[in-house]
């Protein structure tokens, strides 16, 4: 029953009974010829009932299906192992992990083969839930809309999800492995790079822009960039989020607008405007000349052409204006039919220039619309008359009515306004 055991082999035999670890020995035929006395508590059976038969007789075909490479491998001279199932009574079922290795006889035949049973079952299931908690995370990270990505420390991109791929038309095997650069290309690199690099530093970073070459683009995007710690709380990676606040951002900046510019004209809001001359005249260096136009005839247009007329009138004055004035020069519509506009001027003289040059604005924007209709324009100086933007508002004001009164069509200034008052 023994097959012959060599005086190593019994050696061994008489060590493994002192070990507390279920040991076997096989012969060529896989029969159980010796087993010590913790593989009888483990396979649950007395030496007669497990002693000159097979691992199939004893466990069944399937766990000898598990077990032959194996023992094929140790017979022929390797040391192999496997994991199984155990299903064998008494015992509940119980995962182990089996190493097998030869018994070489001096001449170096190989007769029999040992085993050496292990009970790895809390740690077949602690890394079968790993494998599938993984497998979840997978799952829902590359299924979740938000486009994600990995990067390294080189910042080569290690993940990508659906998402992002879908995003950007770029398939995870041509992204995968390369540089930010190399992938969405220089320009977005020198863009993202400075919040990758706070990502790198060990702080969390956002960034909102316009995104050209993604799907449906362009679209305003925002990516929150987060560090990765190690245990030793290294920075081993970046992990970034994108979100898509297109809407968001588009309907902001119309509300932004609404609020800054008057929804008619699309000239800037009153409130707008006054914060604009507040600003600008702040600077006693620079010299700038606050003009209020009246428009004169307007109220025919809106009782004989209607206010729709009357409408697309104002629209067309506040176009011409803004383009009789410079990009860096502020056009508002204080109300009705009455617009400001601050322009950056040289004395009195360019003031007086660009008064009339407007004056000729407004009017050839009226006979292209067909109506007759002038502007009768004040205009005030700061900061050589008033530094107050309010005072300022008020001598422009005081001008224009000066203007109206010497009889319309025309512009004035509130030093002009002032001597004719004297």
């Amino acid at each position: 029953m023994n097959a012959s055991p060599t005086p190593q082999t019994l050696h061994f035999e008489r060590l493994a009974n002192v070990v507390a670890l279920p040991i076997g020995r096989w012969d060529a035929q896989a029969r159980l010829v010796f087993c010590n006395t913790p593989y009888l508590a483990w396979a649950g059976r007395s030496q007669e009932e497990l002693l000159g038969r097979t691992l199939a007789e004893l466990y069944g075909d399937d766990a000898w299906a598990v077990a032959r490479p194996a023992f094929e491998r140790a017979f022929g001279g390797e040391i192999s192992g496997y994991e199984r199932l155990l299903t064998h009574p008494p015992h509940p079922q119980r995962w182990a992990r089996i190493q097998v290795f030869p018994d070489v006889a001096p001449d170096g035949r190989v007769a029999s083969v040992f085993t050496i049973a292990t009970d790895i079952h809390e740690d077949i299931v602690e890394r079968n839930a790993l494998v599938a908690a993984r497998k979840r995370l997978d799952r829902f990270t590359d299924n979740i809309p938000l486009p994600l990505v990995y990067l390294d420390t080189g910042c080569r991109l290690r993940f990508v999800n659906k998402a992002w791929c879908r995003l950007v038309d770029i398939a995870a095997g041509d992204a995968l492995g390369r540089h930010v650069s190399e992938v969405r290309g220089e320009v977005s690199w020198r863009e993202q790079q400075p919040y990758y690099e706070r990502a790198l530093a060990g702080q969390p970073a956002e960034f909102s822009r316009l995104v050209h070459g993604v799907v449906d683009g362009p679209r305003w995007m925002r990516t929150s960039y987060f560090p990765d710690f190690d245990d030793e709380g290294k920075v081993i990676g970046v992990y970034t989020v994108t979100t898509d606040v297109h809407e968001l951002t588009t309907t902001q900046e119309q509300l932004r607008r609404s609020a800054e510019r008057d929804a008619l004209t699309d000239a800037l809001s009153r409130h707008t405007m006054m914060s604009f001359i507040e600003c600008s005249i702040a600077d006693p260096n620079q010299e700038f000349a606050l003009f209020f136009i009246d428009l004169d005839g307007f109220k025919s247009v809106n009782d004989e052409k209607g206010h729709r007329a009357g409408d697309r009138l104002l629209a067309e004055i506040a176009t011409a204006l803004r383009g009789a004035v410079r990009t860096e020069d502020a056009v508002g519509r204080f109300g009705g039919d009455e617009f400001l506009v601050l322009a950056r001027v040289k004395g009195q003289a360019g003031a007086q220039a660009l008064a009339e040059h407007l004056c000729a604005s407004v009017e050839g924007a009226a006979q292209a619309s067909g109506s007759a209709v002038s502007a009768s324009i004040g205009y005030a100086l700061a900061p050589s008359d008033a530094r107050d933007p309010l005072e300022l508002l008020h001598y422009a004001d005081a001008a224009m009515y000066a203007a109206k009164r010497s009889g319309k069509n025309r512009a004035m200034s509130w030093r002009q306004s002032q001597l004719n008052q004297g």
